[in-house]
Formats: C-alpha cells, sequence, structure tokens
C-alpha cells in the first residue's frame, strides 16, 4: 500500500488534491493508495512544528484500525516537494527519541520516495527556499532551532534503515537538485540502500503528472522492492 503526502512548502493554499492523479494511477496498478492530509502553515491551518508532524503521524497510524483487508506490513510513503520531506520523515519515526513528534509508530514504513524533495532542512534554510519558509516551519533558525532541525529534517536521521528512492529533475529551480544528491550520498555512507534517479529535462512539477518519466521512476521502484 502507498501513502501519498502533498506538497506545497507546507502552506495552507496546497491540498491533497495535488496528488490526485498519482492516487488513481497507483489504484490502476493495483495498489490500495491513501492520500493524506495535513495541517499547514497559515492562520487557520494552525500547521508548523509539531502539529504538521503529529499530523502525518497519526495518518499513517490510523491505518492500524482500517477495518479493510490492508497489507500494513509493507506500506510505503511517497511524497513531493514537502510532502517528500515529510516522507522521508516519516521512515524515520522508529528511530526517533520517545519525546519527539511521531516516536513510537504503529505503522512502521517498509520504504519511501521523494520526488523532488526537500530532503535537507538546514540547507533549504541557508538557500532560503520559497521565502524562508523552513524557518517558518520549525519555528526559528537552525541556530534558534537546533534541536527541531535535528529531529525533522531527514538526513539528520540517517540511517533510516529502509529502502529509499529519491527523484529529482535536473532543472528543478524550485528545490535544487543538490539537495537530492548530498542526502543520497550521505544515506548511502550511513548504510541505507538509497538510490537517487535524476531524470533529464526534468522540473519540479513533472511528478505529478502519471505519464511523466519522473513517474515511472516512482512506478518501476515499487515493482522492484
Amino acid at each position: 500500500m502507498a501513502i501519498l503526502i502533498h506538497g506545497g512548502f507546507w502552506r495552507a493554499r496546497y491540498g491533497l488534491e495535488l496528488e490526485r492523479r498519482l492516487a488513481a494511477d497507483l489504484v490502476r496498478r493495483g495498489w490500495a493508495a491513501y492520500n493524506l492530509e495535513y495541517r499547514r502553515l497559515g492562520l487557520l491551518s494552525r500547521g508548523g512544528y509539531p502539529a504538521t508532524f503529529d499530523d502525518v503521524a497519526a495518518g499513517i497510524d490510523a491505518l492500524a484500525d482500517v477495518e479493510a483487508r490492508l497489507d500494513v506490513g509493507r506500506v510505503v510513503a511517497i511524497g513531493h516537494s514537502a510532502g517528500g520531506h515529510l516522507a522521508l520523515w516519516a521512515a524515520s519515526r522508529a528511530g526517533q527519541p520517545g519525546d519527539a513528534p511521531g516516536a513510537g509508530p504503529r505503522i512502521v514504513l517498509a520504504g519511501a520516495v521523494a520526488q523532488a524533495g526537500v530532503v535537507d532542512l538546514r540547507e533549504a534554510a541557508r538557500r532560503g527556499l520559497s521565502g524562508g519558509v523552513t524557518e517558518r516551519l520549525l519555528g526559528g533558525s537552525p541556530t534558534e532551532r537546533p534541536e527541531r532541525f535535528e529531529l525533522a529534517s531527514p538526513i539528520e536521521r540517517l540511517p533510516l534503515g529502509v529502502p529509499q528512492l529519491l527523484v529529482h529533475g535536473d532543472v528543478d529551480d524550485t528545490v535544487p537538485v543538490e539537495l537530492a544528491r548530498g542526502y543520497a550520498e550521505r544515506a548511502r555512507r550511513a548504510g541505507d540502500r538509497c538510490e537517487l534517479a535524476e531524470p533529464p529535462g526534468c522540473g519540479h512539477f513533472e511528478h505529478l503528472d502519471p505519464g511523466s518519466a519522473a513517474w515511472q521512476e516512482v512506478v518501476g521502484w515499487l515493482e522492484r522492492v
């Protein structure tokens, strides 16, 4: 089964409708697909740290109580952009300290996919991606909130102990591909099975098209893991 987590730099104006075409494509391929929503940054949404993380964790763990016949022993998270960050973070939950958001998961992921993912929050903050939104998510800079960056940034949680796929276009001008390259190298050094695919000519939003080469990288990987 696959959990889809949408992007939008964690902001309220972007919702799970971004993932509907990918969810439908997975269902056509025989997968159970779960399109997950979470509180986001905005006056009414009240997202950020820890609410956004608590929601993702609770949404995944809710699968343990679903009465439908689901293979909850093989759940993979797939996320785009900020959702890629959350997918990898969700895969880190089993290794989080007991007082951290999302610790003690009821559903332990079997793998995670980041599509153009914000996989390194310190680097995202250093580069000021999307107007410094990373610092807004975590309530401060890496200097002001070092413990939050350590707990929330996937690259800080390596090794995750599960297979990972990063798909990142080489002409992405929203989230630079260098974040994925740095993450993949560090994950492999830590002993994780981490693949990086860089579809040529791919930008940031092609990942949401089920007919794209970027999405074919994902479904091909799902068949192998």
